[in-house]
């Protein structure tokens, strides 16, 4: 692993652990801001979730007795007069049967609209000696005691009166309903319940005759004001009371036990305890650590049956709509209205908020938050985390878009999947932090990695094939563009009789011959990992084991020669065609110790090798037209190439060089050979061997016989022809059969 790339690695560690340990609730400066803006990411999310899934449909088990215009237009502004209220309650029960009446509004004033308390001041006062006074005003005060009449109605009817809590001790008015259960001294203080200090509930008098009360207050919104989940209970002096919609549901299902089952670890003192559901008689309701549950929103307002209360007085309304219901009294008049946000809505009815609660207790479909859920989510935030951190250095942009793309599927999918068995797992964290590594990792791929590729490109990319260039990238430390002595191999190609070809073509002609040749030369050249030194007019000169080191630089110049001279017979009917004349080439390669660098003055600078073992490599492509062969490699490349088969040519010493060389052919992988070829091989280095040792009779008899074979090779008749001349010529007792060529 290149330095980039474990920087690279590194650097997106640090911001998923930043990430992870600000998400999981640790300060971190400056990031307060950030992690609120994922908060509300999830909060949206939730919302997407939950309206692309509602049921829609009207609940048949509720219905809203409206406050409406029509009814104040007919009985007169709010606050009615309590026996128009108790008129309505005895409708409900008497005549329409209804099981459960729940008030969305509280009651904390005496109702002083019919005058009483002025008619007790005169009878205390001016009008105290007459008799008749107050014998009359005796008679009347039952039909003027409008909270009396009004708690009667209550009496004995499943009627839950509502009431709000607040965080002022000094606010205590009215009488709140009796509690429904203690909450554990021992877990009192560890519990996160919302604890109010004071509360405004209804005249005592009224909640003495009801069954029972419940509260609607909502301390649990979220940052952004939205209501998504409301408390079933709130813990007041240590006693639990239970909020409207819970009471109206246990009321409709005959009062069962409700129990808080709480978790605990298990570790003595320092227990850590969280609410696990609430249990209310055969339903498990899942709530969160403060006894809230997710609003179960059926739909946009209008999800629950309206009808106006003057209906309701008047009976003009179909009793089988509202026979043995839960009813809620709420308003939708301009001033009474309760509004709320909703993720459903932004203006929406409070008392349909409460409808939703208790449609969702009856129906046990309210979905939960998990209290493992901040785990699964850390969990979900490490591993793709890591995904992204240790994969994305190493993939193409396609395929890093690809990946990011296939891991939010997956997580979503997941969520998705669980939503639908009424789980909710957070989601936006995990797919933020995925957004910032894939932004992160793009970025810096393209403005370091990509600039320092597009720096190698300048340098290497006119030499070598663009595989390498990445893998140049992949291996920054290999290069060096300092000179330096390595064992490489070097390649010199040229083309017979090029300048008689020439002078018979055009410029234009030229140019085209030497295209068509040179670019399929060169595309052989790079597929073997090969460097372009440069082109020399006809000619061309490649090296192995630069910039990048290779290990098999011989057997790679090799396979690339063979595949040269292919692909110029391959070339012959084309250039026949063309009009051109079929092109011979001969190469040399000769393996050794080179210099290698960027090399030149201060006005042009080229990557290029130099040295001893360079000379001889073009030396070695000039002896291919005297030997009549294609291509010539020296000892070297031969001790390299075990597997291949050669044809020793000769011994010699090339001009400029004092140090005899033995040159061979390549003949190709010794087990593709015939049999018979090979035995012709050695045969030959028979004949060699007399020959050096000036036996020119077994010398010549056994390169004779070669001549005879299916194996025909020129070589034969050049060493005939030599053996002839030596015979006229004897060398000296001092010769040691190696041939001195005086020419390049």
């Amino acid at each position: 692993m290149n330095t980039r790339k474990l920087t690279r690695i590194l650097l997106c560690l640090f911001i998923s652990v930043l990430f992870i340990l600000g998400h999981g609730g640790i300060a971190i400066p400056f990031t307060d801001k950030f992690f609120s803006l994922i908060d509300r990411i999830e909060l949206i999310s939730y919302d997407m979730r939950l309206r692309s899934s509602l049921p829609g449909g009207v609940e048949e088990k509720l219905v809203i007795i409206d406050i409406d215009e029509e009814s104040l237009n007919e009985i007169g502004h709010w606050p009615w007069r309590r026996n128009i209220l108790a008129k309505m309650v005895d409708t409900l029960f008497e005549h329409y049967g209804v099981r459960v009446v729940g008030f969305d509004m509280v009651f904390p004033e005496i109702d002083t609209s019919s005058g009483l308390q002025a008619l007790d001041a005169l009878a205390q006062g001016p009008l105290q000696d007459i008799e008749e006074y107050r014998l009359a005003l005796e008679r009347l005060r039952p039909q003027l005691q409008r909270d009396h009449i009004f708690a009667k109605s209550l009496q004995n009817r499943n009627v839950v009166m509502g009431y709000v809590f607040n965080q002022s001790d000094k606010i205590k008015k009215g009488a709140i309903p009796a509690h429904i259960g203690n909450v554990s001294g021992k877990w009192e203080d560890k519990l996160p319940l919302f604890r109010p200090k004071g509360y405004i509930a209804n005249l005592p008098i009224l909640q003495e005759h009801a069954i029972t009360g419940g509260f609607f207050d909502n301390p649990h919104v979220d940052i952004d004001g939205v209501f998504r989940r409301v408390p079933l209970m709130q813990s007041y002096n240590g006693k639990l009371y239970e909020s409207l919609a819970l009471a109206t549901a246990r009321l409709y299902l005959g009062q069962p036990k409700t129990e808080v089952v709480v978790v605990s670890s298990g570790r003595g003192e320092r227990d850590y305890n969280a609410i696990e559901l609430l249990r209310v008689g055969d339903r498990n309701i899942r709530v969160d650590e403060k006894i809230s549950a997710l609003v179960p929103f059926r739909g946009p307002q209008n999800s629950f049956k309206y009808v106006s209360v003057i209906d309701v007085n008047r009976k003009k309304v179909d009793i089988n709509l509202l026979r043995d219901k839960i009813v809620l009294l709420g308003s939708t008049a301009s001033g009474l209205m309760d509004l709320r946000a909703t993720p459903v809505q932004d203006v929406y009815p409070g008392v349909e908020v409460h409808a939703n609660m208790v449609a969702g207790i009856l129906n046990q479909n309210i979905k939960h938050i998990p209290e493992y859920a901040k785990g699964f989510e850390l969990v979900v935030l490490a591993a793709a985390a890591l995904l992204m951190t240790i994969m994305i250095p190493f993939l193409s942009p396609l395929l890093s878009t690809a990946m990011t793309l296939g891991i939010a599927a997956v997580l979503t999918i997941i969520n998705v999947m669980a939503w639908g068995e009424g789980v909710v797992f957070p989601i936006a964290a995990p797919l933020v932090l995925l957004v910032i590594l894939f932004v992160f990792q793009m970025s810096y791929g393209f403005f370091i990695e990509t600039r320092n590729k597009r720096a190698l490109s300048k340098v290497f990319g006119q030499y070598i094939p663009p595989e390498l260039v990445d893998e140049l990238d992949n291996n920054p430390t290999e290069i060096s563009l300092e000179g330096e002595s390595r064992e490489m191999s070097v390649l010199f190609s040229d083309v017979r009789g090029f300048t008689t070809i020439s002078e018979g073509l055009t410029p234009k002609e030229l140019t085209s011959l030497m295209n068509e040749f040179l670019t399929p030369l060169t595309a052989v050249i790079h597929k073997h990992r090969g460097t372009i030194d440069k082109y020399m007019g006809d000619a061309i000169m490649a090296f192995w084991g630069a910039p990048l080191q290779d290990d098999y630089h011989s057997k790679n110049a090799l396979l690339a020669a063979i595949e040269m001279i292919e692909v110029m017979q391959q070339q012959e009917e084309k250039f026949i065609a063309r009009g051109w004349p079929p092109l011979k080439i001969g190469i040399g390669i000769n393996s050794g110790l080179m210099n290698v660098g960027n090399m030149g003055s201060e006005f042009r600078m080229a990557y290029t090798v130099m040295g001893d073992t360079v000379n001889l490599g073009s030396r070695l492509e000039g002896l291919t037209k005297e030997y009549g062969v294609d291509i010539i490699v020296n000892e070297t490349v031969k001790a390299a190439l075990p597997e291949f088969e050669f044809l020793e040519l000769d011994r010699v010493r090339v001009k400029g060089k004092d140090k005899p060389v033995t040159i061979y052919e390549p003949l190709g992988y010794s087990i593709e050979l015939e049999k018979d070829l090979r035995n012709a091989c050695r045969r030959f280095n028979k004949a060699l061997q007399a020959y050096r040792q000036m036996n020119w009779d077994t010398a010549e008899r056994e390169i004779f016989s070669l001549t005879q074979t299916k194996f025909k090779h020129e070589i034969y008749q050049f060493y005939l022809d030599r053996i002839m001349h030596y015979r006229n010529n004897p060398p000296p007792d001092s010769w040691d059969g190696v041939f001195v060529h005086k020419t390049k």
